[in-house]
């Protein structure tokens, strides 16, 4: 069982974004051009200085029994509403050993999150403080652990060849989908549910990155606030849900007869050691990222022609990759069409890698890549390092093997590449 050759494939996919409570109504979405972005109308948001947000298109509530809902943070609540999404999708029913035909001991999950349980602990303080001791719910701690959302998925198909939850902030998503297809590649499991999920649409999240002037204020225009690459962009606009990817080793997958959606070829990972927040401005360290998983598997630069790109909407962010690109595969680069899908969906923090995965993969599987919205003066230095996919979605080669990379970067200067590649 221990290999280090073995082929990774994505039979399952998974999602609830704002755009939808599945993969399915997300990707329709993502190729329409739709935004998710609206007004924030709790009682809190008025004393905001950011009053937009991209909530889940359809609350937990609604696909979760209230009890089970209770229980979770929200945080949970989507991964495990993505996950069962992903794990149905995959062809299992029920359990590994029990209806899944997967030996637990060889199944695996690693779910990340940025931030975690933030909406529970900040609740159950506010109950402390106004209500006592004993009015806190015994179930805060396990709702609130960073970790909860990979336990209860890992609970929910009966995995026991690891739980694991990488925490590298807006890169923590693709990190644990990197960190699963090694689990696979390396002969720890024969399948991984991996993928990201946060919930931060809380006022102390807001008002903390609206203060670090992180967050577009375009509170009047809303659907038009997330726009990477515009010349006017003024910062990220936050928003939430999950993406999972059920991964599966090649023999595996076929053993079984299981349908495939793309080759997860491998993950290029690096740190700028440069600023906590701030990327840097040349994209060094991306470049490093994106030469380490060129070195660390057998990609061809040529397949590659899409890119969803971490592209947040904010002045140094969105340069600093297209340069890394440009630097990278140099003029290839112009044949790469470049997708910034957070001007529809917002930027996910930790689910970000999840969500884009899944729009990626499924990218590659219908071969067409989603548009980005909101550009209506196109910054100069995007234009001159890339071919990005403006107004509508646009199609991919239609022969031919092809592939395409997902970027996810974080806060600590955390940056991961992951590809994927058509079968």
């Amino acid at each position: 069982m221990s290999s280090t050759n073995r082929t990774v494939v994505v039979t399952g996919i998974g999602a609830t974004t704002p755009l939808g409570g599945d993969a399915a109504s997300t990707w329709e979405g993502l190729v329409a051009g739709k935004s998710g972005v609206k007004p924030l109308t709790q009682d809190w948001a008025a004393a905001q200085a950011v009053r937009i947000a991209a909530p889940v298109a359809v609350e937990p509530t609604e696909i979760l029994p209230r009890p089970q809902a209770r229980r979770l943070d929200r945080s949970a609540q989507f991964a495990l509403i993505a996950a069962q999404e992903a794990w149905k999708d995959a062809g299992f029913t029920g359990k590994a050993g029990e209806g899944a035909p997967v030996d637990p001991d060889r199944l695996g999950t690693v779910v990340a999150s940025g931030i975690g349980g933030v909406t529970t602990l900040l609740e159950q303080y506010d109950v402390l403080k106004e209500k006592g001791v004993r009015r806190v719910s015994p179930h805060t701690v396990p709702m609130l652990m960073p970790n909860s959302p990979s336990a209860n998925v890992g609970l929910l198909v009966g995995a026991r060849a690891g739980v694991h939850t990488p925490v590298s902030a807006c890169a923590s998503g693709a990190e644990a989908i990197g960190y699963a297809i090694e689990m696979i590649r390396t002969g720890r499991a024969d399948v991984v549910v991996a993928g990201g999920t946060e919930a931060a649409i809380h006022p102390l999240p807001i008002a903390a990155f609206g203060n670090m002037m992180a967050m577009s204020k375009n509170n009047e225009n809303p659907q038009g606030a997330s726009r990477p690459y515009d010349i006017d962009r003024d910062g990220f606009v936050l928003g939430e849900g999950a993406g999972v990817l059920v991964l599966e080793s090649a023999e595996h997958a076929a053993q079984r007869g299981a349908r495939v959606y793309a080759e997860a070829v491998g993950q290029g990972i690096s740190a700028d050691s440069h600023d906590i927040v701030q990327p840097e401005p040349e994209g060094r360290g991306i470049a490093h990222a994106l030469q380490n998983l060129l070195e660390r598997t057998d990609l061809d630069p040529a397949e590659i022609v899409h890119v969803n790109a971490h592209a947040t909407s904010t002045p140094a962010g969105d340069i600093a990759e297209l340069k890394a690109l440009r630097k990278v595969f140099g003029d290839h680069t112009d044949h790469i069409a470049v997708s910034a899908t957070k001007s529809m969906i917002g930027h996910l923090l930790g689910g970000a890698g999840g969500v884009e995965s899944v729009a990626t993969v499924l990218a590659l599987y219908h071969r067409v890549a989603p548009p980005t919205i909101n550009i209506d003066n196109i910054d100069p230095e995007a234009e001159a390092n890339a071919d990005v996919v403006r107004g509508e979605a646009r199609k991919l080669p239609a022969e031919g093997r092809i592939a395409a990379l997902n970027d996810s970067f974080g806060f600590g200067g955390h940056n991961v590449v992951l590809a994927f590649r058509t079968v």
